[in-house]
């Protein structure tokens, strides 16, 4: 243990004498003022002279953490009142195991109102999903206190659990423990502090690190930290860490360090002009999750901020390493890939599948039929990728693990099987209802972009093509 954690237990800091009960009970936190309190409350003295020995790690943590520095322990994060749904009584003490994003709000209160703002905030609101049902029922069965196993160790450690107290005043452990970003607490607030700022250290210099944001972003549907880490800024952060000077309180872009930005750094870190914010979506423009992308205010045009505001933000962040024309082509290059997603593949596969339903030609039921893992396939992964890829500067995940697979999954699944449904009408006597599905594949397929698989691609195209070939075989000598 630090030496000085035990300079002060060796003071006798922790111990319980009349003076500290009498008269040293630390004032209550106030709102913007962080300063340190006066002395440890002789309730948290108590608690770290018992969890000193019980839970040396913990007590570790605290004690490199800023708030041993100011004289925030225990009690000040876990106090409850007696009427708290959550509330235990603990050796003498009412508190509570968790401690949510209304806690920290008593001294972080304009983080704490930011971060309500955000879409982490609500990460927890996904039953209803398919990523639910899936983890719920195509994977799951209910054999944990009503809950799936696999939601509750996959998809709630990172989205978040509704955290549910037993008769008995014990946590359900279905729902806890939990860190997951939008995790619904006892007191009815959503979120947790400790999904980026781990416990008990809540170390800046973690929560600033990609790997923060890693536990949860990455894989096969998300892999913003793969795509982070193949991109030339990811590149910069892990050759250049040192410089980075993640420490520093007010860590502005281009006046703190200019080795590299992290994730922190342009979606939530400020800028000489712009403040600091814990709403991590206020300067993305674009929404990459949906089967089609549409702009992030497109829904709720007028009454939030508008993509337009937030893309501004964000070059703001962009032009302190960066040239105007620089960010500006970046974004021409960005929105074409979207662009192309959705027009090509995406809106075609919507309405593909919307036919398919409509006409009642698949079932209600999720993922019982190959075309709807095809088309979720499609849109949740490779589609997704491939827009990510393109957001952070991932050359492979835009080819590779993206449009390539999306085009692959269209031309030789999505399509294929879309026919077989139809086809299959057409032998059950619904002529009608094939024949307007065939209209709609056929309108789809005569479009430019799809001529080369329809076979309508212009003569000239092809003869060009074909030269280019030719002329790289000779090249490479193939």
């Amino acid at each position: 243990m630090k030496s000085s954690i035990w300079r002060w237990l060796a003071s006798g800091v922790i111990l319980m004498t009349s003076v500290i009960f009498a008269g040293q009970a630390a004032a209550a936190p106030k709102a913007h003022n962080l300063k340190a309190f006066e002395v440890l409350s002789p309730e948290s003295q108590e608690c770290a002279a018992c969890h000193k020995d019980q839970n040396r790690g913990l007590f570790q943590q605290w004690g490199e953490s800023k708030h041993y520095g100011a004289n925030v322990g225990c009690y000040e994060c876990h106090q409850a009142n007696p009427t708290d749904k959550d509330a235990i009584k603990h050796e003498g003490f009412n508190i509570s195991v968790v401690v949510s994003p209304k806690d920290c709000g008593q001294c972080h209160d304009r983080e704490a109102e930011q971060f309500s703002q955000s879409h982490h905030a609500k990460a927890g609101r996904i039953l209803g999903s398919l990523d639910n049902m899936l983890a719920e029922v195509v994977e799951g069965k209910l054999i944990l206190n009503g809950a799936s196993p696999v939601a509750v160790s996959g998809c709630g450690q990172c989205h978040g659990s509704v955290v549910k107290v037993l008769e008995n005043g014990d946590l359900d452990p279905a729902t806890w423990p939990n860190s997951g970003i939008g995790r619904i607490n006892p007191d009815g607030s959503e979120g947790s502090c400790n999904a980026c700022h781990q416990r008990h250290e809540f170390d800046i210099v973690q929560a600033r690190r990609p790997e923060a944001c890693g536990k949860c972003h990455l894989g096969p549907d998300h892999p913003q930290k793969e795509i982070y880490e193949e991109s030339k800024h990811g590149i910069a952060f892990y050759g250049n860490v040192d410089d980075m000077n993640l420490d520093s309180a007010k860590w502005i872009v281009g006046e703190d360090y200019d080795a590299a930005p992290t994730c922190a750094t342009c979606h939530m870190s400020g800028t000489k002009d712009l403040p600091l914010t814990h709403d991590v979506g206020d300067r993305i423009s674009w929404t990459l999750r949906p089967p089609v992308s549409e702009k992030i205010d497109a829904k709720k045009r007028g009454k939030v901020k508008s993509w337009e505001h937030r893309r501004k933000d964000m070059k703001n962040v962009c032009s302190a390493c960066h040239t105007s024309s620089w960010v500006e082509n970046f974004y021409v290059q960005f929105d074409g890939v979207v662009t192309l997603y959705n027009d090509k593949f995406a809106k075609p596969g919507v309405s593909m599948m919307k036919f398919l339903k409509d006409e009642g030609l698949r079932t209600d039921t999720g993922f019982d039929e190959k075309i709807e893992w095809t088309w979720f396939y499609l849109w949740h992964h490779q589609g997704r990728r491939a827009r990510m890829g393109a957001a952070m500067g991932a050359p492979d995940y835009v080819q590779w693990h993206g449009m390539f697979e999306v085009a692959e999954a269209f031309y030789t699944e999505l399509v294929p099987e879309y026919r077989e449904f139809i086809e299959k009408a057409e032998h059950d006597g619904k002529h009608d209802i094939a024949k307007r599905g065939n209209a709609l594949l056929e309108e789809i397929l005569s479009r430019p972009e799809h001529a080369w698989f329809s076979g309508k691609e212009p003569e000239a195209v092809k003869a060009a093509r074909k030269k280019a070939q030719a002329e790289f075989q000779k090249r490479y000598a193939q």
